[in-house]
């Protein structure tokens, strides 16, 4: 445990070592496990249950006018919203 500190430019104090070491075999045992487990004919997933996009249709629905749109800007100028720039130059 000492040494995995000392690769990873950690200082660890003696009851630090000791706690970690037996955190560390817990976690060694638990890989073990997974590792029976886990066999060639197993496939690996990333979710226990399908995944599948649900769409709908996409149909045109009623649209607004340019003038609808631009009736409650606070800017407008040519058919298009006018902003203020955000590059502090004017195009």
């Amino acid at each position: 445990m000492r040494h995995l500190g000392v690769l990873a430019r950690i200082r660890l104090s003696d009851d630090e070592v000791q706690r970690l070491t037996g955190q560390l075999d817990v976690i060694v045992d638990n890989i073990a496990k997974v590792s029976e487990v886990a066999t060639p004919d197993v496939a690996a997933t990333s979710h226990p249950i399908a995944m599948q996009n649900v769409f709908r249709p996409d149909v045109v629905g009623d649209m607004l006018t340019p003038a609808q749109v631009l009736h409650n800007a606070p800017d407008a100028a040519d058919g298009r919203f006018r902003v203020t720039a955000i590059l502090g130059e004017e195009q």
